[in-house]
Order: structure tokens, then sequence, then C-alpha cells
């Protein structure tokens, strides 16, 4: 029943979604005063603008919770929820008329105990607390009498579906034959048609042919949109030559990242305490002999080799074993030695050189790093100086003339590929490229590495046919690859008719794929292949595959059903009964609550309805 109660107005699914805690406020609803209380009803049952207010909150901050990204009112119009939130209102009135009707309701003990499972009212011990129960409460404006009459009529609604839905299950028929359907398997065979198997090579074509496929395909050979773009920009790595550093600063960078300049020696090892000296002994013993690697032993104790490793340590790091370990010339065991978690063997398994870098041989290195990073926070410091220029009417020419902005411009399009160094490389830029309008005054972006720019757009060249000689050679080898494919399939069609060998020639060999799952691949065929496969009514059946412009021949060989005693099969089995079960109670629940809808009768104002919208922002 779980999938039924997104058909209703389900004030404990509020609660519990956690999603109450947001005020009205947050998404710019302010007053719905408009002279009506209500925006509908169900019979004798209305519907409020409250119910209506916080269910469309509601549906919009779980969109998006689950999107990330925020929404306004006019898009949720365009993604419909205003519509199915009066849709899921309307039918949890429905209910809500129909248990008042028949008389259905639930008792005290039922409403305490659906508030206090509620986790929204759990405090830190994970029982019912009181305070959080009022606090959240008085956020959404409501009684306890008021939320307790909503529980009582939730919960009665609640019974209503189960009695109309809870029996339901899933035909015993209808799930063996879908998990077969998924689960079965199928023995497949292929063959690659390739342009040496034509019976003749393709003949060169006559430029009327070439005219009349260039004025056919003319979306191939257009030139794309055209954006004749000025820009300014400036990047750290373009201000850094000019940045000046003194050794100071150098020294106080080197000191910072002293770790990446100097480090001891290091060795990759694993540690296995014993509980004795002698067990540690007798183990080395072994290692010595070859009888037992060092990680048997870890085996033995019942232990991962990940869970024995130290990963790199330096001598100090390993104490008084220190001394033992980094004793060994090469890679190997060190030990018995004493820890404090008693005796250990010790795996060295590589030895780190170490490393010294002086500040006079680090000193380039630091210089142009340091200076990217001091550029990057002038060029922050000067935001507003670009931004004041810009907002004084500055052309780009002129911001680059009173600034360190340097001055360029492009020719772009949505495809193109961007030259090394090119702005064009950077997101930021092409985002505002593709959006920019004649219209749009230079306005200052940010890119990713700290850089700052603004453009102006020129010129807009429209897509363009490109003229037949420019692109003849395109033309003939677009042509070329549609005949051989358009031969392949011909051919491919008749020793599809004609699978065997002519009388005297070899058999084709054929690739064997053998137990191929529905939701499988074929190594070597292209996308769709095995889909094809499973499309094949009867073995011996063969498709032809075109795709990628390859052309495929695809033969089924045999189909092997399905065991659905298997355990892994099982699970499908039930997962298949549970969705079926779930659609099935969910359709019977619709039909039920649109004959309840139909006999009581429904009122829509959407005058409110169309106020509420205005004002939710």
């Amino acid at each position: 029943m779980k999938n039924l109660r997104t058909h209703g107005k389900s004030t404990i699914v509020w609660v519990l979604m956690g999603l109450m805690v947001l005020g009205l406020g947050g998404f710019g609803v302010t007053s719905f005063s408009g002279g009506s209380t209500a925006i509908g009803s169900v019979g004798g049952t209305t519907i409020t603008t409250d119910d209506y207010v916080r269910a469309l909150r509601n549906q919009i901050t779980a969109f998006q919770q689950q999107t990330g990204q925020p929404i306004d009112m006019a898009q949720a119009q365009a993604m419909g929820l205003p519509q199915a939130v009066q849709s899921q209102l309307i039918a949890a009135a429905a209910l809500e008329e129909q248990a008042r009707r028949i008389g259905v309701s639930v008792g005290d003990d039922r409403v305490r105990q659906t508030i206090a499972e509620a986790p929204a009212f759990q405090g830190p011990t994970g029982s019912f607390d009181r305070a959080a129960y009022a606090d959240v409460l008085r956020r959404e404006g409501l009684s306890e009498a008021e939320f307790e009459r909503e529980v009582r009529t939730d919960e009665a609604r609640l019974l209503i579906q189960r009695a109309v839905a809870g029996g339901v299950t899933a035909p015993d028929p209808a799930v063996q034959a879908t998990a077969r359907w998924i689960l079965e398997r199928r023995d497949l065979s292929w063959r690659e048609l390739t342009e040496d198997m034509l019976p003749a090579p393709i003949a060169a074509p006559d430029e009327d042919t070439l005219r009349a496929w260039h004025s056919a395909n003319a979306e191939r050979f257009t030139a794309p949109e055209i954006r004749r773009i000025t820009y300014a920009w400036i990047t750290p790595e373009m201000l850094a030559p000019t940045v000046e550093l003194d050794e100071a600063a150098l020294r106080a960078a080197y000191d910072a990242n002293i770790g990446d300049y100097q480090r001891p020696e290091r060795r990759l090892v694993s540690r296995l305490v014993f509980p004795s000296a002698e067990e540690a002994a007798a183990a080395r013993a072994q290692i010595d002999a070859g009888t037992a690697p060092f990680e048997a032993f870890v085996l033995q104790r019942g232990l991962q080799p990940e869970d024995a490793e130290l990963g790199e340590v330096s001598q100090a790091d390993l104490g008084a074993a220190g001394e033992a370990v980094f004793a060994l010339p090469q890679p190997g065991v060190a030990g018995p030695v004493q820890t404090d978690l008693g005796p250990a063997l010790f795996n060295v398994h590589a030895i780190l050189e170490p490393l010294n870098v002086p500040f006079e041989q680090a000193q380039a290195d630091l210089r142009a790093e340091a200076a990217v990073d001091r550029a990057a926070r002038i060029i922050e410091d000067r935001i507003s100086d670009y931004e004041d220029l810009l907002a004084g009417g500055a052309t780009l020419e002129q911001v680059a003339e009173e600034t360190d902005l340097e001055p360029g411009s492009i020719y772009w399009s949505a495809d193109m590929a961007p030259a090394e160094g090119s702005i064009a490389g950077y997101q930021a830029f092409r985002d505002r490229a593709a959006e920019i309008t004649e219209a749009d005054f230079p306005e200052l972006t940010r890119l990713d590495d700290g850089g700052v720019f603004a453009l102006r757009l020129d010129e807009i060249v429209p897509p363009t046919l490109r003229p037949f000689e420019e692109v003849r050679d395109e033309v003939e080898a677009d042509w070329r690859r549609a005949e051989v494919q358009r031969q392949l399939l011909a051919l491919a069609e008749d020793q599809r008719s004609n699978p065997d060998a002519p009388e005297g020639q070899p058999a084709p060999e054929w690739t064997q794929a053998a137990d191929v799952t529905r939701d499988g691949w074929i190594e070597g065929t292209p996308d769709g292949t095995v889909a094809r496969g499973f499309a094949i009514p009867e073995p011996g059946g063969i498709e032809v595959v075109d795709a990628d412009n390859r052309v495929i021949l695809l033969r089924l060989v045999a189909v092997n059903e399905a065991d659905l005693t298997d355990a892994d099969a099982q699970r499908i089995v039930d997962a298949v009964r549970d969705r079926i079960g779930g659609s099935l109670q969910s359709d019977i629940f619709d039909f039920y609550a649109r004959a309840v809808q139909a006999e009581a009768g429904i009122t829509l104002d959407q005058s409110a309805v169309n106020a509420i919208n205005a004002q939710v922002q």
C-alpha cells in the first residue's frame, strides 16, 4: 500500500517527510486573503486554501530536494506541479467524503500511536518529544486539535485505501511469464559484412549525382551559426609575469609546503602482532624457509591483507620498531620486534627514497606558483574597477586601454574545437557566448581559474549551406559511405534469405555468443544488437543489424528458458510480483477514487487557485 499514499493529501506524510519545517515566507507567500477560504470541494468535504498552499509548497520543496535545483512558480506550472497537487487533493477529499458517508473513523489510540511514531516529533532518545511536536505545529500554524483531527481523517482515508486495494495480489501466471521473459537467455551468432565482400567495387559517381546528393543532404554540409565576438579578459597566468615577489615571500611559501620538498626515507609496511614471542619467531622461521608467506599468517588470523597495512611510514612513525624495519636493505620481513601491542613481524613492501629539494632548487617552481596565486588576488581586488568602467559606458576597447585586460576577437560556434590557450576553452565563456544578444551590454564574468572577461556580440552569421565546389570532396566521401552501406544492406538481405554458402565455396564463419541475457551485450557489436537478437521469434531466424555504419547478420541459435527455482531467479520473481501487485493496487484505487468523485460531485474555484499560484514565487 506504500505507493497508494501518493494519491492523498496526507498530513502524516508531510510530517514524516520533514517538509513542514519550511515556512511560507521562503516561497514568497505573504497573504492568501482573496475572499475565499476554499479552492473547491468534493461533496460536502472542502479543500481549503491552506490545504492547497501546504501541498503545493511541499511538492515544490520535494522536487528541489530531488534535483538540487531551485524552481520558481512559472517553472512549477510548466512542469504541471500545481495540477498534480490539485488532483491529489481532490482524490484525498473524495476519500474523506466517502469515510464520512459510510461512518469510517479511527480511535484515539490509533491517532496517539501515529503521532508518537512520527520521526519529526522524536527527540534525541528516539522517543516522542512534546516540545518538538509543539514546535513543528507552531511553525505550520496548526493547533494540536487541528493537527490531530487531520491525523484522524488521514487514518480513516488509509483504512478505505486498504479495504479497496489491500487484498489485490499479482496473478501467479502473469508473474511467472514476466519473470521468464526477463530471465530468458539466448545463444546467438553473428558476422559482419564489409566492403570487400561486395560483388563489385563501388563505381565513381558523376558530378550530377554528387550535386544532387549535396542538395538532398544539405544539413550535413551546412556551416553552423557563427558569432563574431569581441572580448577583453585577464587570467592569473596572463598577469603572473608582471607580479613581483621578494625572496622572503618565496621562503615563506617553501616553509609552508616543506613536506613537498623535504621528506625522510619512507617505507610501505604491513604489521602483524602475535600472541607470544614464540609464535612470532616460529612464523618468521617459516617465512625465511619459504614454506609460508607473510600474508598466510595474516589470513590465518581471520584478517585480510589490507587489515595489516600501515601504509607509508617513516622510521619515527614506527617507534621502537623503526630501527629494525629501516635496517632492511631491501623489501622483506623484519622482526619479531616487541611493540606496545605485543611481538610483531613487519613486512616491508617498498622503499621510498628520501626527498631533499633545497630552497634554491625549488625557487623557480615556487616563484611560478606564488606569482599565479598573487595574480589571482590582484585580479580579485581590481574587479570593482573593471565593473565601474563597464557600468560607466566604457567600451571593451577602452577598458582594455585603461586596465590590464587584454582585448581579443573570435569567430565562435557552439561545436568549434577551441585552440590551445583560447578563451573559448572556458565553459563560462562558451555559456555566455551562446546566450548573448546584440542588444546586451558587456558584463564582467568570472572564469574558474580566477580570471575574468567581458564580451560583446558584433555579428551573427546564420547557418549557411556551403557551396558544392567548396565541399565536393566531403560530398563524395559521404555519398560513398552511404552507397557502401546501401549495397551491404542489399547483400545482407540476400544472405539472410540464403545463409548457406554457394556450392563449392567455404561456409561463412559466425562468431558465437552463448548465454546472452536480455540486458547484456555482445563484444564487438554495436548497441542494440542484443535487443534485435531477442526479437527473433525462433531459433534459426536471422536479422540484419544496421547501426553505426555497420551491417551485421545476427542469427538466433537457441533459446534457454529461465530456471525460476534458482535463488537469484526467485528474487526477480518476488520483485516482479511486488511490481505487478503494486500496479494493480494503484489502478484499482484510481478507478475507485474516480467513481467516488463522480458520485459526490467536484467543484473547483479556479480563480482562487490562480490567486494562490500568483502569490507563490
